[in-house]
């Protein structure tokens, strides 16, 4: 195993459990304890872990949002099958909303240069999208949260309620049942809100490691999505109940 795949597995195990140690990393992986010790160390070095004796952790807890550049080494493969299947979905014409984070970054490359008119709620997804004349790219205005370049504030808002859109293609920080579709940060929750009130079909792109969560700020119930689209790992319990409320497909 080369070392990049060891890293993305050390960093979903940390993501799934909170913790790792060296050595159940080493036996894991069948490579010497000095090795997982650099892995670890360039990990720590890009601020997607937090060494400690003997392992390591989350570099915050369970209750904080992640760091974009921890997300976007995460569920690689989930979040590009989940792309794929939401761009085979669009009709070239439409108007669309696009969120922004890990996932949404990767819709935005998988449309990139189709015939859509996009408003992007992130500076990232904007700049994805620019790079071809063919896909129309419309910002709306507010403040850019550092970081994770999403686009927040009642300027935002007031944009998004100015116009209405065929789809909004919705990313969220966890799903759940009870809690409804819920995201960490209070402002990019609001912006949501508004995007989801001005669209006609709301499409949900979420790995299945966000579901059976709960996130900070709610933005709306199940039922607001008229699809969520996943993977593979959804588990079956989650699956149905899920799918008592709303249209779920795995892609």
């Amino acid at each position: 195993m080369q070392a990049e795949e060891r890293h993305q597995t050390i960093l979903q195990l940390l993501d799934a459990r909170g913790q790792v140690t060296i050595a159940d990393l080493s036996g894991r992986f069948a490579v010497s304890e000095m090795t997982i010790r650099r892995d670890l160390a360039q990990l720590e070095s890009e601020g997607l872990l937090r060494r400690t004796h003997g392992g390591a952790t989350r570099t915050a807890s369970g209750s904080f949002e992640p760091p974009f550049a921890l997300r976007a080494r995460l569920h690689q493969d989930a979040k590009r099958a989940i792309a794929a299947d939401i761009a085979g979905r669009l009709v070239d014409g439409q108007t669309l909303v696009l969120d922004g984070g890990s996932t949404g970054a990767v819709i935005a490359e998988a449309i990139a240069g189709r015939n859509l008119t996009v408003c992007a709620l992130n500076m990232r997804v904007a700049e994805i999208l620019s790079s071809s004349p063919n896909t129309r790219v419309m910002v709306p205005g507010g403040l850019i949260r550092p970081g994770e370049l999403s686009l927040t504030g009642p300027a935002a808002e007031r944009t998004l309620a100015d116009h209405r859109f065929d789809t909004y293609v919705m990313t969220v920080s966890a799903v759940d049942a009870s809690a409804g579709l819920t995201e960490w940060n209070v402002e990019d929750a609001a912006v949501k809100r508004a995007a989801l009130a001005s669209s006609s079909r709301c499409i949900v792109a979420c790995d299945s490691s966000k579901f059976g969560q709960t996130a900070f700020a709610r933005i709306a119930a199940l039922d607001a999505a008229d699809l969520i689209v996943t993977d593979p790992g959804l588990d079956a319990a989650h699956r149905n109940v899920i799918a008592a409320g709303t249209v779920l497909h795995i892609a």
